[in-house]
């Protein structure tokens, strides 16, 4: 199968969704195994309910999936949801009122918070999380395209 660039799709052999996309965790422990079906081995445990994954590929009731860091393998479709989720991936970075750096800051967030994804221009996007909702630049966020735009 020939590689697909970060922001470029093609549709999915099972679902006809867009493969690369994002979703996140629908449970907060979910086993990622080595191949599509209950018979390969697990190789990670996901955790945290809500963790933004990226799906590479489809096959039967399989999705193959991968977090941040690149880890992952295969999960069962019904472990995954269509609610999108950001991870922070930037020390201190700010959650502003607005989707411009001058506007006034709402709260200082740590690497790794994860954060529900309204929606987002060329360069920013609306995030809410711990009670706080605001504006971060993509730059800041990871479960979201490059070139994506939500309504």
């Amino acid at each position: 199968m020939a590689a697909i660039a970060q922001d470029e799709t093609e549709p999915g052999a099972v679902t006809g969704l867009p493969v690369p996309r994002f979703v996140s965790l629908k449970s907060s422990n979910a086993n990622v195994r080595r191949g599509p079906s209950l018979n390969h081995r697990v190789d990670w445990v996901f955790l945290h309910r809500g963790t933004p994954l990226q799906v590479t590929a489809e096959f039967d009731n399989w999705r193959r999936v991968r977090d941040v860091d690149g880890a992952g393998g295969w999960m069962h479709y019904t472990l995954l949801s269509g609610v999108r989720t950001a991870l922070v991936v930037a020390d201190n970075a700010p959650l502003y009122a607005d989707p411009r750096e001058n506007s006034a800051i709402r709260a200082m967030t740590e690497n790794g918070v994860i954060g529900r994804l309204g929606r987002c221009t060329a360069d920013w996007c609306e995030i809410t999380a711990d009670g706080y909702s605001g504006w971060m630049p993509k730059s800041n966020l990871w479960g979201v395209g490059h070139d994506e735009i939500r309504n």
